[in-house]
């Protein structure tokens, strides 16, 4: 029965690591990695920063960088990273919804993207609002766990500009 157990757990553990890596290929951008904290014989800590695209707005780009452990746990993707990340998203184009999300609008606080911190419990998620008064794009990036969330977050927001000769577009025109 044990071995049964164990075989049942490492096939559980497999399923879970293989969609990991399959979720990460189509995630966000890595630019670059910094290591932080030197391990002899295992990975180092690092700081790793990612640029992802707001799957619903063209024109719309946000970089954060998160911390990634090393160690033992790090090396086999099972370490539960930290919680702190920072954000940053500009406009780097003009701002419109993607082709064939014309007719989709967002609510208040709906996830951009959500991302694993841990092999089960913990996740990063980006979540956009529209701040109609002021026409700007908000972005905040936190992280939660089933049993205990973190407090810690970051905050961006995107003023809505005039692209090449065009007026601006109003966010509230995206908004539920």
């Amino acid at each position: 029965m044990t071995r049964l157990r164990t075989l049942s757990f490492t096939i559980v553990l497999g399923a879970a690591l293989a969609a990991g890596a399959a979720a990460a290929q189509e995630g966000p951008d890595l630019i670059f990695r910094k290591s932080t904290d030197f391990k002899l014989l295992t990975p180092n800590d690092k700081l790793a920063t990612y640029v992802v695209d707001d799957p619903l707005l063209d024109g719309v780009a946000c970089a954060y960088t998160a911390h990634e452990k090393g160690g033992v746990a790090g090396m086999f993707g099972v370490a539960e990273q930290t919680s702190e990340v920072s954000l940053a998203c500009n406009q780097y184009g003009p701002i419109k919804p993607r082709a064939g999300k014309e007719n989709e609008k967002f609510s208040q606080g709906d996830l951009m993207i959500s991302e694993r911190r841990s092999l089960l419990w913990k996740q990063m998620h980006i979540a956009r609002g529209c701040d109609t008064r002021r026409n700007m794009l908000v972005y905040m990036i936190y992280s939660d766990k089933l049993i205990e969330g973190s407090p810690e977050n970051s905050t961006a927001v995107v003023p809505i500009q005039p692209w090449g000769g065009a007026a601006a577009a109003q966010c509230k025109d995206w908004v539920r």
